[in-house]
C-alpha cells in the first residue's frame, strides 16, 4: 500500500508510533514503514499537490482509509490526538491524520492476537 501525502517523513512518523512499527526506508520522496525491512509495509510516498479527503463531503472523498485495531478504543483515542490526528465524527470513532487522510479505531476481534503481540 501507498499513500500520496505532501510529507512523507511526518506522516510515515505518525503511522510508525500510531501501530507501533518502524521506519525501515527512508529517502526524501519514499518513506516505509514496517515490522521489518524484509517485509511488505505502508509506503508514503510525496505528492506535493495532493488535496485531502473532506470527510463525509461526497465532493472531496476518501481515496482509502486505514481501520486501525486497538485493544481498548477509551484508551487509544487520547494516544492518537496526542500523536496529532483529529477527531471527525463523534458516533463512528473516524479521525484525520496530521496530513488529512481519514483512518478509523476499531476494536480488536477476540480471534486477533492482541495488539502488541509479533507472534501473529
Amino acid at each position: 500500500m501507498v499513500i500520496d501525502c505532501r510529507d512523507p517523513a511526518a506522516l510515515a512518523a505518525f503511522y510508525a508510533d500510531l501501530i507501533g512499527v518502524p521506519i525501515v526506508w527512508q529517502e526524501e520522496d519514499w518513506v516505509v514503514i514496517a515490522t521489518n525491512d524484509r517485509s511488505s509495509g505502508i509506503a508514503f510516498q510525496l505528492a506535493p499537490d495532493h488535496q485531502p479527503p473532506q470527510w463525509p463531503d461526497p465532493d472531496h472523498q476518501q481515496q482509502l482509509h486505514l481501520d486501525i485495531m486497538v485493544d481498548d478504543i477509551e484508551v487509544a483515542e487520547p494516544q492518537v490526538l496526542e500523536l496529532g490526528a483529529r477527531r471527525l465524527s463523534r458516533g463512528k470513532r473516524v479521525y484525520a491524520d496530521p496530513q488529512g487522510h481519514t483512518f478509523c479505531l476499531i476494536r480488536r476481534p477476540e480471534w486477533a492476537a492482541p495488539v502488541g503481540d509479533k507472534r501473529g
